[in-house]
């Protein structure tokens, strides 16, 4: 690996594994103060923009002259621990040539590749013109707080390469969810008198028999080259004041998964329109957050073509552009406006379970893809 170092970047990833940043609570300042200083000493220029109590974003800026605005981003936030792991998650482990923690493909493998190839653009400066950027970000595995923050700031982004476990296949699009809470509402009455009141568990089943209906007429409208179809369920539900009591509301929680052209507005005038379908009294009460609306880059796009054949070169499969089957924040890079595509090191397969895990030879790749990608996007 012209240009990389092996050792350091696995010395990194080690690092920023240990760093315990399970959200909630987060605490993304352990893994964002250390590489702070390192890519300071890269000879960028460094924020920590705090967008809630020990929890900074990192935006790593360094100029090169004219030419476009390219960043790497991912997020240290990690997923809790939970159990069965062989090993403890917060203590790197390395056996079979692969990187065992939390974190490790979701997406600290993808961060610690990122600055490697920083490293080596910042060493050499001649071969490439532009803005570099590293935007790694808060909470995305919650509601994307860091990525919409950073978007809110309007930086102006040409280009941007979003971390995520990929096996460094190249993915261009994905779904946007969107999670309404809907009340029924009904009356009280004593259990042994329920005609005196009116049961909001036994409205919501037929507000819910509508949903189905909408569900199944969505799952059969047209879908997305990469993405396939778009859905709605329901996910949640919760009623009841006491055991003799007819309860007077049920919530529910509805999950909409939405393809790039939807937006949330019509998303939620289809499902406003049940309650007078259905005869029953409701309303959407507010919104669960989520990682974001859903995006896709033009399949064209010069960066999608030049990133297929940089991940075949480095041993990838990448025949063609995929489409993610998780929500990340590319879309908040696209409303930064940047045409991005998603590529990381490891699994999504193995992401959020015990024993997570990223392969060597593929975090070594994902190194010298991204600095690739970079020289051939931000050319001298």
């Amino acid at each position: 690996m012209t240009g990389l170092d092996a050792g350091r970047l696995v010395g990194r990833l080690v690092t920023l594994c240990a760093a315990d940043t399970q959200n909630p609570p987060g605490d993304e300042y352990r893994a964002a103060e250390p590489l702070a200083e390192e890519l300071r000493a890269l000879g960028f220029t460094v924020a920590l923009p705090e967008i809630m109590p020990g929890r900074p974003n990192l935006v790593a800026t360094l100029e090169n002259g004219a030419g476009p605005r390219f960043a790497f981003n991912t997020h240290y936030d990690v997923v809790p621990a939970g159990e069965g792991w062989s090993t403890p998650p917060f203590q790197p482990s390395i056996r079979d040539g692969k990187l065992h923690a939390r974190g490790a493909c979701d997406a600290k493998g993808s961060m610690a590749a990122m600055v490697e190839a920083c490293a080596s653009l910042a060493a050499d400066r001649t071969s490439w013109a532009g803005t570099l950027l590293a935007v790694f970000v808060i909470d995305e595995e919650a509601a994307s707080a860091g990525a919409r923050a950073y978007a809110a700031t309007r930086p102006g982004l040409d280009l941007a390469v979003v971390g995520e476990p990929t096996n460094n296949a190249v993915y261009t699009a994905h779904k946007g969810s969107l999670r309404p809470v809907v009340r029924i509402r009904g009356r009280t009455a004593h259990s042994s008198t329920p005609h005196l009141g009116r049961n909001a568990i036994l409205d919501a089943a037929r507000f819910l028999l509508l949903v189905e209906r909408l569900g199944a007429e969505i799952a059969g409208r047209p879908g997305h080259a990469l993405l396939g179809g778009a859905s709605l369920t329901v996910t949640r539900a919760g009623a009841g004041l006491a055991d003799n009591i007819v309860p007077d509301a049920c919530d529910l929680l509805l999950d909409r998964r939405m393809l790039p052209g939807e937006t949330d507005a019509a998303a939620l005038a289809e499902i406003t329109a049940l309650f007078a379908a259905s005869g029953v009294e409701g309303e959407i009460v507010s919104l669960k957050p989520t990682t974001g609306g859903p995006t896709a880059t033009p399949t064209d796009h010069a960066l999608v073509r030049a990133a297929l054949e940089i991940a075949r070169r480095h041993g990838a499969d990448a025949k063609a552009p995929r489409g993610f089957p998780g929500a990340c924040d590319l879309v908040h890079m696209a409303n930064a406006g940047a045409a991005g595509v998603i590529v990381g090191p490891g699994s999504l397969a193995v992401a959020h379970q015990p024993d997570e895990h990223v392969p060597l030879d593929e975090l070594h790749a994902a190194a010298a893809i991204y600095r690739d990608l970079a020289l051939a996007m931000m050319p001298a």
